[in-house]
């Protein structure tokens, strides 16, 4: 068993059972002030104010402080604040070489279409794919990976979808897979093949080579994504494909980035766990959201690096909905996998409270990838997923100097 002691500030806590916050809930969290922590076996086991804190040896120091069993593994957190771990619900890590070309396109004022209509976007990064060795491109992905958890995130979603063919799908999932079997952060996969239609497909053709590959890529994937939007994949088709995947894996929408498509509407009907994006939305896609078990994920990465408008927590919240964010790591329009920065533009850019954001990247994060019985918040049980920062930190602090070094250890 290992202890944490002198905590300023333990926060997150939620009571067993909470598996995400909704409408005012979205905004409270349970803080306790000069706490403890003990771990077991990877696990919370415990957690109370100092008064309470196990027996340690030794008589309190002058300042207050107490001093630690020697036969316990003990860590002084010197008033540092301890929180979940960030969970990142959204990314698309899983990528070979890089896109800068295509940033200077967007500052020479290209729009994300654009670039695509010229061969660039999705369909570069597919043609890059093919091209690496799955060896090369799994060391390449691990580096973004570990340079997440180093940040403080500890469970993540990747996605496939730079593919866009049978054999490179395929690829992305074992690549996925083995980094799930590398890494101490708890790792989700989902088959995205519906992200563009590949290279010498009609996009007819592409659809149903999506259907057929859906056995193949099961096996490797915990959930379907299809990316439902304007110039890519139709109301229609994303119905049959989740039509197709219905008993194999859990839906995972993309939906409302460039335009309002309908995809919030048929990830609801089709049970979705979440719907991400939601770059644009109407009052319908919140109506249709309510009394749903799918978590609306939002990108504030994304509308930061392509400049389009952030998305309207705020009205979700404060219509009884939950709301989580996510990084959506990928190379062409959010090249950027640092969960804090995510929580920071949640308050500068949508207006959301410290403790909204902090739940959104947190436990609802971990809810939308079907994590938060295991991960998000301080809860007995749970997984011992936890940031311990500097001495003087809190939430707001956190949001507030977003890039001032604030961690002092990730735990995993």
């Amino acid at each position: 068993m290992s202890l944490i002691y002198n905590i300023g500030h333990l926060v997150g806590i939620q009571p067993s059972g909470v598996l995400r916050v909704q409408g005012a809930a979205q905004g409270q969290t349970g803080v306790l002030e000069h706490a403890w922590l003990s771990i077991e076996d990877g696990r919370i086991a415990a957690f109370g104010p100092m008064a309470s804190c196990p027996k340690m040896a030794g008589q309190a120091g002058q300042d207050g402080s107490v001093m630690p069993d020697p036969d316990r593994a003990s860590v002084d957190a010197r008033g540092g604040m301890v929180m979940p771990g960030f969970c990142d619900s959204h990314t698309h890590v899983v990528y070979a070489g890089s896109r800068d070309g295509e940033f200077l396109d967007k500052i020479n004022g290209l729009s994300y279409e654009e670039i695509a209509a010229r061969g660039g976007g999705i369909l570069n990064s597919a043609d890059r794919l093919r091209q690496t060795p799955e060896r090369g491109l799994y060391r390449q992905s691990l580096v973004r990976v570990k340079e997440m958890m180093k940040k403080g995130t500890v469970a993540l979603e990747i996605k496939s979808g730079y593919g866009l063919s049978p054999e490179a799908e395929l690829k992305m999932l074992r690549v996925i897979r083995r980094i799930r079997e590398t890494v101490p952060a708890a790792v989700k996969s989902t088959f995205l093949g519906a992200h563009a239609v590949g290279r010498g497909y009609t996009h007819a053709e592409y659809v149903q080579m999506v259907i057929d590959l859906l056995p193949e890529a099961a096996p490797l994937a915990d959930f379907v994504d299809v990316f439902c939007d304007d110039g890519f994949f139709t109301v229609e088709d994303t119905e049959r494909i989740l039509e197709a995947a219905r008993g194999l894996l859990t839906p995972k929408i993309h939906a409302n980035e460039l335009a309002v498509s309908g995809g919030v509407q048929v990830g609801v009907r089709h049970g979705a766990l979440s719907v991400d994006h939601l770059e644009r939305t109407t009052d319908a896609e919140i109506e249709a959201l309510k009394g749903s078990k799918t978590m609306p994920t939002m990108l504030p990465g994304s509308s930061f690096f392509l400049g389009l408008p952030y998305g309207r927590a705020k009205d979700y919240i404060q219509a009884g909905l939950g709301v989580a964010l996510a990084s959506d790591y990928n190379p062409g329009s959010s090249p950027s996998g640092d969960m804090r920065f995510v929580m920071a533009q949640g308050c500068i850019k949508m207006r959301l409270t410290p403790v909204e954001a902090f739940n959104a990247v947190t436990l609802n994060s971990a809810y939308a990838m079907g994590l938060s019985d295991r991960y998000g918040s301080i809860t007995v049980g749970k997984k011992a997923a936890l940031i311990l920062t500097e001495p003087g930190w809190d939430l707001t602090r956190v949001a507030y100097q977003y890039q001032t070094p604030f961690i002092r250890k990730v735990y995993l």
